[in-house]
């Protein structure tokens, strides 16, 4: 498997959306409902690939055999009082790669990253329940608190997200 920053989404970017519409399509909670549509998908990427040019979002994707199979980002908080810290984001793998390493290795790239960028503070969250709480655990991330109702689920529910973060 290869880990790899990008600083542009061209050339991927039909990969990207490939992978999204499966994060989303298997019960991921990215900010999406299913179904995804790949206009929906290339608008999303469109909005990334200025936030890479301005410097203000970092971006980790793997590759397994030459195929994407995961994407990791990091936005960068651009406050005067927090150029310290910075959010952990989407942190997607294809459904048929989960529980083999790719989200472990992706948040390892991510991290190194992020410590180069002066950054000693990431948060991140997650729905209640997912799979990714126990990673983002066995990765050293504590539990900061959760929030009731804050995300929509596919069938209409409101889910409670789980706050995180790690001092690095």
């Amino acid at each position: 498997m290869d880990i790899v920053e990008v600083n542009t989404t061209q050339g991927i970017k039909p990969a990207l959306i490939t992978l999204l519409q499966d994060s989303v399509a298997s019960g991921a909670s990215v900010g999406f409902l299913p179904p995804l549509t790949e206009e929906q998908g290339l608008v999303y990427w469109q909005g990334i690939e200025t936030e890479l040019a301005a410097g203000s979002r970092r971006l980790w994707v793997a590759f397994l055999q030459h195929q994407l199979v995961g994407a990791l980002q990091l936005s960068l908080c651009t406050k005067a009082n927090g150029r310290h810290r910075a959010e952990v984001e989407k942190l997607m793998v294809h459904s048929l790669q989960r529980g083999k390493g790719v989200g472990r290795a992706l948040m390892a790239s991510m991290e190194q990253g992020a410590k180069e960028a002066g950054r000693s503070l990431l948060v991140l969250d997650t729905r209640v329940g997912d799979a990714a709480s126990r990673l983002y655990r066995q990765l050293g991330y504590q539990e900061a608190g959760q929030i009731p109702a804050f995300a929509r689920s596919a069938d209409g529910t409101l889910a409670a997200t789980l706050f995180f973060y790690k001092q690095l």
